[in-house]
């Protein structure tokens, strides 16, 4: 790990604006190698357990590649690759072209290649580092900044694909530090990267064992894994479930609402009484103060719009403001956050339950005893509460990191790496 320290210094004007003194201003093809990818349809394909794998558009991710996706590409062996066109260690991706002005731009860092010889397609640029002109994870981080802004670069093309220019890609002028403190700066991003990288490796365990566990208790109920084999089961509609257990049609058990009035944005008062959930989103986008509108604040699910979302129960009284969005409230014989639950385990799609609202009322569940629903609502619940902790702590690293990106390629934050001698 490097020991680096922060310092102060002088800045100077420049065409950039103002820069740390010690800084160059230079154009990006001055200091890197850019090449753009073969053309694989003009070479005999081949496939994956006979062929030389070619990197195409739809693999590159941000920040992420993927060696074993079904978009992969790959050459008969007897054509060969030009060196220019393999990949190596430390290269840049970047997502030359695309049907969405959004995805030009996505970019790569290679760290790790499962072996050689791997090429990448037409319309994927990739961007090599000069010998001692730029480090390559700073390059990586400079072209995630604000100083790359692709969309200047664009240009559609007849097809309605955005095409970046590779000439006037060369051309973007980038701030350019010194090699220690290019250094420093890729070494602290670096590690705030990797550190949101494990946050979000924790994430996907606890989802995985949230899936594990809600097949397990809506199977066996709330029992540990080694009683699992003692639950008498049977067979029913929906699969095997505990022998004590019903199934009931959603429709049997439900109330449900629909807000006879759409909120406007107009109508959201600053510092109202009450705030708003609207759109089919999660978030508060306003507040109210008319009463006759209000919910109950613990109903437990919410069912939005043509983009259905099932949200859970929330911990205050709140005001709907979508329109076409139905509340669902489950009757007395439910548990709410059991309920809520049930209905996630139902894999509703995230299109058409509102146009075509009586196929979920024909959907069954189980019905435990209540006692058990509030068990299995409990074992669920801890699981995201541990999941809304650790995504806090992974939205607090994304704005630190790019707080730090912005800071540092300004040079607002001066940082060296510290010299021992």
């Amino acid at each position: 790990m490097l020991d680096i320290e922060v310092f102060e210094g002088g800045f100077k004007e420049t065409e950039l604006g103002p820069l740390p003194e010690e800084w160059e201003v230079v154009r990006v093809g001055e200091v890197v190698d850019i090449d753009r990818g073969i053309s694989w349809r003009k070479f005999e394909e081949g496939n994956k357990d006979n062929g030389r794998l070619i990197i195409s558009i739809p693999n590159i991710k941000d920040g992420y590649i993927d060696f074993n996706s079904k978009y992969n590409r790959y050459l008969n062996l007897n054509k060969h690759i030009p060196k220019n066109k393999q990949i190596q260690l430390n290269d840049i991706l970047f997502v030359g072209s695309s049907g969405s002005i959004e995805n030009v731009g996505r970019n790569v860092f290679i760290e790790n290649l499962p072996f050689e010889g791997i090429g990448f397609a037409s319309f994927v640029f990739r961007a090599r580092v000069k010998i001692n002109s730029i480090i390559p994870k700073f390059l990586y981080f400079m072209a995630n900044s604000h100083w790359f802004n692709y969309k200047e670069y664009v240009r559609r093309s007849a097809d309605g694909k955005y095409n970046i220019q590779l000439t006037e890609f060369k051309s973007i002028k980038i701030p350019l530090p010194p090699l220690e403190e290019q250094k420093a700066i890729a070494g602290i991003l670096s590690t705030v990267q990797s550190a949101i990288e494990k946050t979000e490796k924790v994430i996907n365990a606890l989802k995985n064992l949230k899936k594990s566990m809600m097949k397990h208790l809506f199977t066996y109920g709330p029992v540990a894994e080694e009683e699992a084999e003692k639950v008498e089961l049977k067979e029913t509609e929906i699969g095997l479930i505990p022998k004590h257990w019903e199934v009931v049609r959603v429709g049997e058990v439900i109330k449900y609402y629909t807000p006879s009035k759409k909120l406007k944005q107009s109508d959201y008062k600053a510092f109202g009484k009450f705030p708003v959930i609207d759109q089919g989103q999660k978030y508060i986008a306003g507040f109210y103060d008319d009463e006759t509108m209000v919910f109950d604040k613990d109903l437990p699910v919410i069912l939005f719009g043509d983009h259905t979302r099932i949200i859970k129960y929330v911990d205050f009284p709140f005001i709907c403001g979508a329109e076409g969005l139905k509340i669902i409230v489950p009757k007395e014989n439910f548990h709410r956050k059991y309920f809520y639950y049930a209905l996630l385990n139902l894999n509703i799609p995230s299109r058409g339950y509102n146009r075509h609202f009586t196929i979920l009322r024909e959907k069954l569940i189980p019905l435990p005893p209540l006692e058990e629903q509030q068990k299995i609502a409990q074992i669920l619940q801890s699981i995201d509460q541990r999941i809304e902790k650790e995504e806090k702590y992974k939205n607090a690293l994304q704005n630190l990191f790019k707080s730090l990106l912005h800071n540092l390629m300004t040079g607002k934050i001066r940082v060296r790496v510290k010299n021992h001698g």
